[in-house]
């Protein structure tokens, strides 16, 4: 018997995300946050030291899913069909924060249009998308503060994930991460959201009832499709927002052509959602398989070492979790 009931089953096939409520403790959230705001240079009580609105801070340390929150992972192992189908290098979460404090000029009864949020976009930087890729097998959102409606929490649009497999499926020679065709160049970075942001402002693509906000409090989980449009929301509370984004990574692709039919829960909603339930003998890739360095790897570099640098003057130690232990491993995301 499995770890998901089969509501949960259901709603995965139905909107391609559920939430796991309660996977870790807010002591345990406490404690491997414990140096952020060392690490920032800022203060959580002075709104004046928040000088910018989102940051991605880099991993320092890394905890194992598996006794950090282990219901997050008999979800996210069932699926994707299994934990021996998972690359050893996703088995940690590390401490990269994804940190969202608003702006000063924003104000709590601030109208949010979750068409009109300027972030939308598919994760997996670093590799060549094809609708099998299994680099970017599933998206995990941990919440490590609680966040409210119109906290700046991720707005998550479930329309968007057959969009981006049909986009793929028509695409057998691969894409950029910004799903520009590899066949020749990758499009401008003041260009990349484009296709994103015009499936998400049109109702013709995308229900209203199909965009969602990931709200909810320390320790709960996301599980999200790794087709799922996504974006940063506005935080007009301004009560920071703390979450990370560890993908979930295969160790081959996806098989949308299997002789028994016994699919992942992954595979199924990418079929379902191509109207194809029964699989694709007829496809394949026709380009070649590659991972990429993205620029952010060099940014985050630069981050760490100024982040380092503070934690020393300060004398903080990077994290209280006992459990944590130094990133010195591959980690490609």
């Amino acid at each position: 018997m499995g770890f998901l009931t089969e509501e949960q089953k259901q709603h995965w096939l139905t909107h391609g995300f559920i939430k796991i409520p309660k996977c870790f403790s807010r002591e345990a959230a406490n404690e491997f946050t414990s140096s952020i705001w060392t690490r920032l240079g800022m203060s959580p009580t002075d709104k004046s030291t928040w000088t910018k609105e989102r940051i991605n801070m880099p991993g320092l340390t890394v905890v194992e899913v598996k006794d950090f929150a282990p219901k997050a992972w008999e979800a996210i192992c069932e699926l994707a069909g299994g934990e021996d189908r998972l690359t050893d290098w996703c088995r940690g979460w590390r401490d990269a924060w994804i940190i969202n404090m608003g702006k000063p000029e924003y104000h709590p009864d601030d109208p949010v249009d979750f068409r009109k949020l300027d972030n939308w976009h598919n994760d997996g930087d670093w590799f060549t998308h094809f609708l099998d890729s299994g680099e970017q097998g599933l998206l995990v959102i941990p919440l490590f503060s609680d966040i409210k409606p119109k906290g700046g929490g991720t707005v998550i649009c479930s329309d968007g994930i057959g969009l981006v497999a049909k986009h793929l499926y028509d695409h057998p020679e691969g894409t950029w991460p910004s799903l520009a065709s590899r066949s020749g160049p990758d499009v401008a970075v003041s260009e990349q959201g484009e296709l994103w942001s015009n499936w998400a402002s049109d109702p013709q693509l995308t229900k209203d009832e199909s965009f969602h906000e990931a709200t909810g409090e320390v320790g709960d989980i996301y599980l999200l499709h790794p087709f799922m449009l996504h974006s940063a929301s506005r935080n007009v509370l301004r009560e920071v927002r703390i979450i990370t984004n560890p993908p979930v990574s295969l160790k081959e692709p996806f098989n949308y052509n299997r002789p028994d039919g016994h699919y992942s829960l992954i595979e199924q909603k990418t079929l379902r959602d191509l109207g194809r339930p029964e699989g694709l003998p007829e496809w394949r890739i026709t380009g070649e398989r590659e991972m990429l360095t993205p620029a952010r790897v060099q940014i985050q570099a630069e981050m760490a070492r100024q982040e380092m640098e503070r934690l020393q003057n300060a004398g903080v130690e990077i994290t209280k979790l006992a459990s944590a232990v130094s990133l010195d491993s591959y980690y490609p995301a």
